[in-house]
């Protein structure tokens, strides 16, 4: 390995010094991944597989917890962003306990 004195060397030959260093460790990286990939074909890992074939979790039916009493269609579950008509009316004063659906106990 060269010893390079860095603060005697002009910016020309800083820069010339850059550009080699970044050429070796381009071709250093590709001789990496290349040699990664070849490991995970070996192993019978798909190359283009990025859990394409994976299924999504299956998950449960969120129900209401809000309801908006100008129109009954409009509810919210309370997860994700708040729904236009439900901050409109928190502007106006009115609190979050308002706008609950009141549910039947189970027995």
């Amino acid at each position: 390995m060269e010893n390079y004195d860095l603060k005697s060397m002009s910016v020309d030959q800083l820069w010339n010094l850059h550009e080699r260093l970044v050429a070796e460790l381009s071709r250093k990286i590709k001789a990496e991944k290349a040699t990664l990939e070849y490991r995970l074909r070996t192993l019978g890992v798909a190359e283009n597989n990025k859990g394409a074939d994976r299924k999504r979790r299956a998950y449960p039916k969120v129900l209401p917890k809000y309801r908006n009493p100008k129109n009954r269609a409009e509810t919210w579950a309370g997860r994700g962003k708040q729904p236009l008509w439900l901050t409109a009316q928190l502007r106006s004063g009115k609190r979050l306990d308002d706008f609950l659906i009141k549910r039947a106990r189970a027995l």
